[in-house]
């Protein structure tokens, strides 16, 4: 009598056991596989099941490549600094180191509930000192490489968060954390030169194996174009305006100019009878973000008063300032060619500035245009170059202009440089002491880390400055290169500096003399897998990509890029919403995992939906899953002990199973596996039925493929399948081709292309023996003359009669 399935008992059998003997061993022999979960800032609410989808998918990920013969590095860890750990914590009223440690503890004991076979030996947290001082030790080595430096500039500013925000963390218009409306505000900011690895970062796309999307979203931020820089003399005076264009063959249609705001020459443009708006219009622009002022639909500007002269057509052109140009990106300024840019053309049609043609789509001139023509073509209007292709003109034109010294042919890119300083005191101390002799100077290493100090009050100022700048015994210091008086640097580093980089840590946490020493390294990384959101597309993905091309240059690691291959699994929503407490549609996996077990909850996290896309929960999803669970449990349970002898079809079921099984995993169609699997149950079911039995090494091979999915119950059942060996001590199943074969194939029977009837034969026959068959199954409707015989190879035979 089969013993039924208590998920309670058996689960807790099997964490003991595993306890004592884990299934990921490294005996020296097996190579190394590196799957790796981006890491969670433990949020006071906890897990819910939406964060469970991305930890199961690298859990069954992981088992399936232990089975295949690796020894998987699959560790976890905290990414404990920054806002939403802060914000948490005054949202509670208490200490951010307080408040922090106790989710870590509450989220770690939900994790465990998984049953992944991370390696908390290798665990890290961002906020330990033995974490961050290789943060600080990154930095130090990227000031003195010269990629660090400090910059007074308009920065995007969340009133809410009292803190600087980089372009990054800023979406639609709001703060990506708290979803306040963003302003800009004029801070001193340390920065990082990102853009000095914009090429690597965009050509090396090419080595990885990610979704094309991740890819392209990069590939956009990136944003890297060809064009010219041309001069445009301010009207009356020695001064110019330099453009940033990709259009320089468009030059002869340029009819204005467009500053930001912000442009260093925005107010002295200013004419006096424009002085006042132009003023009013500039601290305006400075209450936008950048992103509303992009995705404003109504072209705001004003007019400065002055003119430069288009240095072809030597005509003088207004000069205004709009919102829609952005200071940090080109030069902050544009030539406006309204009759080929449709931004250009509102702005020129709202301000009745002239349109001037310059290309045509069959080299006549348009005299009623009534929207952009942005269209390859015929140049008009144009002096020498009338009759060009516009398209050769693109490509020529740069090298014209800077044969007759009026620009230069140049590349430009949208990626800006990372804002990295933040004015807030959750996070990394920024190693640098501001000497008045020496400038800035870099903490010593040996002196690093540069502790975090301990205060009561860490709510933000929002003066523009970080809550450390009031602690004198703190700030006041002396400089490591003279000896004088000198201040700490007092703001902090944004969440992003510790997750740029942690990935490396995982595999050597333990030493305090490098980042990671170099045998490891070698030995150990990159990741192999990379498992989380899209939503971190360009942030961290593009960080650590930075990060890691840094290390490489600086001969930390051997490699240069981290990730090797990425998967971003889709979120999990309930009620049409993505999961959030403010929402109410948070679901807990807690009280899941008690009525059904961890395995069910597994296995229906994979069932909901394909793992790359969003789905929608359901709690009563789970009841056919368990139900799936229990059916197989009884199947073995009832069969492990009668010896029946393989048939032919189980055989082929056997071999059928292992191959859709695989080929779904392989391709991460993991909802297709579970689905598979109850087919494959129900197969079994019916072919003991038929048969009095299931083969052991069937039922084996089962509980095998299974184990990566459901790991307790694939246990319990191959030690009542008389093994005292775990079953991640096996190998993943082979399958073989011809056995998955049908014997016997049913064919067609067709006369002049009307079935007659069926006909099976073997599956070896030759085209003679089927059509012999076919003839006889059909004789007593076969009349007439034959004039032609057809077979389709395993389908059907047509016989055509007269």
């Amino acid at each position: 009598m089969s013993t039924p399935y208590n998920h309670k008992e058996v689960e807790k059998k099997w964490r003991k056991h595993w306890e004592g003997h884990p299934v990921n061993v490294q005996d020296g022999k097996k190579p190394k596989y590196y799957c790796l979960d981006m890491f969670p800032y433990p949020s006071g609410s906890g897990l819910h099941v939406g964060h469970w989808r991305g930890y199961v998918i690298s859990d069954v990920w992981s088992r399936y490549k232990i089975l295949k013969g690796y020894y998987i590095i699959h560790p976890m860890g905290w990414d404990a600094f920054g806002l939403p750990a802060e914000n948490y914590a005054i949202k509670m009223g208490v200490h951010p180191s307080i408040s922090t440690a106790e989710n870590v503890a509450n989220i770690k004991k939900q994790i465990n509930e998984i049953a992944a076979i991370y390696d908390w030996d290798m665990e890290v947290n961002t906020t330990d000192p033995n974490f961050y001082k290789w943060t600080q030790w990154i930095f130090v080595k990227m000031f003195k490489a010269g990629l660090a430096y400090e910059k007074e500039m308009p920065i995007n500013w969340c009133p809410s968060c009292k803190t600087g925000l980089a372009n990054e963390e800023v979406v639609n218009g709001e703060c990506e954390r708290c979803g306040a409306s963003v302003t800009k505000k004029n801070l001193k900011q340390w920065m990082l030169k990102i853009t000095e690895y914009a090429d690597r970062l965009l050509e090396d796309l090419n080595k990885l194996d990610w979704p094309e999307k991740v890819k392209k979203m990069q590939s956009d931020w990136i944003g890297k174009s060809y064009g010219a820089e041309v001069d445009f003399t301010v009207d009356g005076t020695d001064n110019a305006i330099r453009v940033y264009t990709t259009r320089p063959d468009t030059l002869y249609g340029a009819t204005f100019m467009v500053l930001a705001p912000e442009h260093a020459m925005a107010k002295e443009l200013a004419t006096k009878e424009q002085q006042a708006e132009v003023e009013d219009y500039i601290y305006k622009a400075s209450m936008k973000s950048s992103v509303d002022r992009l995705q404003d639909k109504e072209k705001t500007g004003v007019f400065t008063g002055s003119y430069a002269i288009n240095p072809l057509t030597k005509k003088k052109i207004p000069i205004w300032l709009s919102d829609y140009v952005l200071a940090d990106y080109g030069t902050g300024a544009i030539m406006c060619v309204p009759a080929h840019d449709e931004r250009d053309f509102e702005f020129a049609k709202k301000f009745e500035i002239p349109i001037v043609q310059v290309i045509s789509k069959d080299g006549k001139e348009d005299p009623e245009m009534t929207e952009a023509y942005t269209e390859a073509g015929v140049m008009i209007n144009s002096g020498d170059w009338n009759g060009m292709n516009s398209d050769k003109a693109k490509q020529e034109v740069p090298d014209m202009l800077e044969k007759m010294g009026i620009g230069k042919k140049t590349v430009n890119y949208k990626l800006r440089d990372w804002v990295f300083s933040r004015q807030r005191y959750w996070g990394e101390p920024i190693p640098i002491v501001h000497c008045e002799e020496c400038g800035p100077v870099p903490v010593p290493e040996e002196e690093l880390p540069l502790l975090l100090p301990e205060v009561e009050k860490y709510q933000p100022t929002g003066t523009g400055e970080s809550p450390l700048a009031d602690i004198h015994e703190w700030v006041n210091t002396s400089c490591p290169t003279c000896g004088k008086p000198a201040k700490r640097e007092t703001n902090t580093m944004p969440q992003w500096a510790g997750s740029s980089w942690y990935f490396l840590r995982y595999v050597d946490s333990k030493n305090d003399k490098e980042l990671v020493s170099k045998e490891k390294a070698h030995e150990l990384l990159p990741v192999d897998m990379y498992i989380g959101g899209v939503e971190h597309a360009v942030l961290h993905l593009l960080y650590s990509r930075f990060y890691t091309k840094f290390l490489y240059d600086i001969g930390v690691v051997d490699f240069e890029e981290p990730f090797t291959k990425l998967f971003n699994q889709g979120m999990i929503g309930k009620n049409g919403a993505k999961m959030s407490k403010s929402k109410g549609n948070v679901v807990s996996p807690d009280d899941l995992v008690n009525d059904y077990g961890c395995d069910s909850l597994r296995m229906y996290e994979l069932f909901v939906g394909p793992p790359e896309l969003d789905s929608e929960w359901d709690d009563r999803g789970i009841d056919g899953v368990y139900r799936f669970i229990n059916r197989f449990f009884n199947l073995v349970s009832e069969h492990k002990d009668k010896n029946t002898k393989a048939t032919e079809e189980m055989i082929k079921l056997r071999h059928r199973m292992i191959y859709d099984i695989t080929t779904r995993l392989e391709s991460f169609s993991l909802n297709t596996v579970v689905s598979g699997f109850m087919e494959y149950n129900n197969k079994m079911i019916d072919l003991a039925k038929k048969g009095g039995g299931i083969d052991k090494e069937t039922l084996e091979t089962a509980v095998i493929l299974l184990a990566p999915f459901i790991p307790h119950v694939s246990e319990e059942l191959w030690s009542q399948l008389g093994h005292e060996t775990s079953v991640f001590e096996n190998t993943w199943p082979e399958y073989d081709e011809e056995k998955m074969k049908d014997s016997e194939i049913e064919i067609a029977v067709q006369i002049n292309g009307k079935t007659k009837g069926t006909v099976m034969v073997a599956a070896e026959a030759s085209k003679e023996e089927v059509l012999a068959a076919a003839k006889e199954a059909i004789s007593d409707k076969l009349t007439g003359s034959i004039i032609k015989e057809i077979y389709v190879p395993g389908k059907i035979v047509n016989i055509v009669v007269k």
